[in-house]
C-alpha cells in the first residue's frame, strides 16, 4: 500500500490528464477556450489545484535561450477525483495584448515557439504536463504594418523574443518580439537591415523600427536610428505605413534630422528623444517622419512572398 501511493506520487497509476484546445489560433486580446480532460487512476487523489500557463522561448542576452512562462490562469481548486473517475473542466483564458506573433501569411515564423502548459498539483507535488501548440495570428492593424513593409520590397530575415523593456512605452510582458528584414533594394548599401517591434494593447498599436545603418567610406554615419510611430488599431488599418516607412528610412540613409517624430493618429507630434531597446543602451541618432494616412490593403500574397525563405534556425536549453 505504502510502494502504491509512492508510484502515485510519481505519477504511475496516478490521474491522467488532457488539454485539448477548440481553436490553437488566435489574435492578441483574443482568448482560448477548451476542456481540460481528467481520468482518475488506480486510487482516490486530492487535486489542490489546476493551472494553465502561456509559455515561450526568450533570449535572455549572454545567457542564451529559456522558457518563459508570461500568463497564468488557475481553472481548478481543490478537487477530489475517483479512482477511474473522468471529469472535464471547461475553460476560456485570456490572452495578453502583448503576445508574439508567431505566424502571419499563413507561414510560421522560425523561431517562434509558444504553448499552453497545463500544471496539476497532487500532494504537495507539482507536474507541468507538455507544451500543446498555440499558434498566434497578426491583428488586422498588424497586418495593415506587415503589408506596408510588404509594398515596400522588404524580405524577413528572422525573429526573436528579446528579455527586457522598450524605454518610453507600457508594456506588461517582460520581454518583446523583433521581426528583421533585409532592406529593399533601394536602401542597399545604405542600411543593413530593419527590426521592427510592435506593442499592442486594447486602446492601439505602437510601431517601433530601429535601422541599422551602414557606416561611410571613413566609417562616419553608421549607427542604429529609431523610429516610433503610434495610432489606434482602427486608423492602423487604413493608414500609408509603406509611405510612412519609406520616407523614414529616406531620413536615415540621408542623415536628415536629429529628432524622432511618432504618429498618434491624428497629428505628427515631435518624440520626446531617444527610444532605444533594453532601456535606450543603444546609441545613435534619430530620424523620423509622418506621413498622412492613406488607404493601402495589399493582401496575402506579398506577406507571403515576404516572409518566404526566412531563417529556421532554433537551438537553446529549455527551462522547466
Amino acid at each position: 500500500m505504502v510502494f502504491k501511493k509512492m508510484l502515485q506520487k510519481l505519477g504511475v497509476g496516478g490521474p491522467s490528464v488532457d488539454t485539448v484546445l477548440a481553436d490553437p489560433r488566435c489574435m492578441p486580446g483574443d482568448s482560448l477556450s477548451g476542456e481540460v480532460r481528467l481520468l482518475g487512476g488506480d486510487g482516490d487523489a486530492e487535486i489542490e489545484h489546476i493551472a494553465l500557463s502561456l509559455v515561450t522561448r526568450v533570449e535572455r542576452g549572454d545567457s542564451g535561450q529559456g522558457m518563459v512562462e508570461f500568463h497564468r490562469v488557475v481553472v481548478a481548486g481543490p478537487t477530489r477525483l475517483a479512482a477511474k473517475q473522468e471529469r472535464t473542466i471547461p475553460f476560456t483564458i485570456p490572452v495578453p495584448w502583448e503576445v508574439p506573433v508567431t505566424e502571419v501569411g499563413g507561414q510560421r515564423l522560425p523561431r517562434m515557439e509558444l504553448g499552453l502548459r497545463t500544471e496539476v498539483s497532487i500532494a504537495k507535488a507539482v507536474d507541468k504536463g507538455d507544451l500543446d501548440p498555440v499558434y498566434v495570428v497578426p491583428l488586422e492593424s498588424q497586418d495593415a504594418v506587415l503589408e506596408g513593409f510588404g509594398q515596400l520590397g522588404f524580405h524577413f530575415k528572422s525573429a526573436d523574443l528579446e528579455a527586457g523593456r522598450i524605454y518610453g512605452i507600457r508594456q506588461e510582458l517582460p520581454f518583446f518580439q523583433e521581426i528583421e528584414f533585409y532592406p529593399p533594394s533601394q536602401f542597399a548599401g545604405r542600411i543593413n537591415e530593419v527590426e521592427l517591434t510592435m506593442v499592442a494593447a486594447p486602446g492601439g498599436l505602437t510601431v517601433v523600427l530601429e535601422a541599422d545603418k551602414r557606416s561611410g567610406m571613413f566609417g562616419g554615419g553608421g549607427g542604429d536610428f529609431i523610429g516610433r510611430f503610434e495610432a489606434s488599431h482602427r486608423e492602423a488599418v487604413d493608414m500609408d505605413w509603406a509611405r510612412i516607412f519609406g520616407e523614414w528610412l529616406d531620413s536615415v540613409a540621408s542623415r536628415r534630422g536629429n529628432m524622432m517624430q511618432g504618429y498618434d493618429g491624428h497629428h505628427g507630434h515631435h518624440g520626446d528623444g531617444y527610444h532605444g531597446h533594453h532601456g535606450g543602451h543603444r546609441g545613435g541618432g534619430m530620424g523620423g517622419i509622418v506621413a498622412g494616412a492613406a488607404a493601402g490593403v495589399l493582401g496575402g500574397m506579398m506577406i507571403g512572398e515576404m516572409f518566404d525563405g526566412g531563417d529556421d534556425e532554433g537551438g537553446g536549453e529549455e527551462e522547466g
